[in-house]
């Protein structure tokens, strides 16, 4: 029979490594694990970080904290930094969390998109103006993509003896809803990636 410590250690392990088995697990068998509660609870967290549910990140990372034995919990706490700060866009303290755990910090690119929805869709908690600020902007987006759509249409119907103001207005309107829709789509499968390798980086090795 192995010593006593030796025991401890991987039962330990084996709680660990048991987050990569419970990720294919919905929310609901994930409430209702309770054999491994911690790491339940740590990828119930991580999940509503990626919808910028920081309140419910929080609220599931204290309790995988609590869960968790104490050898585990400092890796927790790594965790809840990163994904905290993912869902409160903070790109600066998500670069610095990430290299914490000992992985790849994000791209550039991607840091980028989070301070730019930080900036259009800033956090609940986020005060007042900086809502108001997120809605402007969105605002003056749109007003800039129709006028780039716009001028776009009057001057590939130039040649073909141009086009009236409502006529521009319309085409150009339906261009920018295509190339955002467009955009859209990679968007979608570049989050998709980029949501899997935060994942892999939030595994307890």
């Amino acid at each position: 029979m192995p010593p006593k410590p030796r025991q401890i250690k991987v039962e330990q392990r084996s709680a660990l490594a048991a987050m990569q088995q419970l990720e294919t697990r919905s929310d609901e068998e994930l409430e209702r694990e309770q054999k491994f509660k911690a790491a339940a609870q740590a990828i119930l967290g991580a999940r509503a970080a990626e919808r910028y549910d920081a309140e419910a990140a929080r609220a599931h990372f204290r309790r995988a904290i609590a869960a968790a034995r104490p050898q585990e919990r400092m890796q927790l706490r790594r965790m809840a930094d990163a994904s905290l700060a993912l869902a409160e866009r903070r790109p600066d303290d998500l670069k610095e969390a990430v290299t914490r755990l000992g992985q790849a910090p994000p791209s550039g690119r991607q840091l980028m998109m989070l301070r730019i929805m930080g900036l259009i869709a800033p956090p609940q908690n986020a005060p007042w103006y900086m809502k108001v600020r997120g809605i402007l902007l969105v605002l003056a987006a749109m007003i800039v993509l129709i006028a780039v759509g716009f001028g776009i249409v009057k001057l590939v119907a130039l040649p073909f003896g141009g086009a009236g103001t409502a006529g521009a207005l319309l085409l150009g309107l339906l261009l920018i809803v295509i190339v955002l829709g467009v955009l859209v789509l990679l968007g979608r499968r570049r989050q998709a990636k980029a949501r899997d390798a935060a994942r892999s980086a939030q595994r307890v090795p």
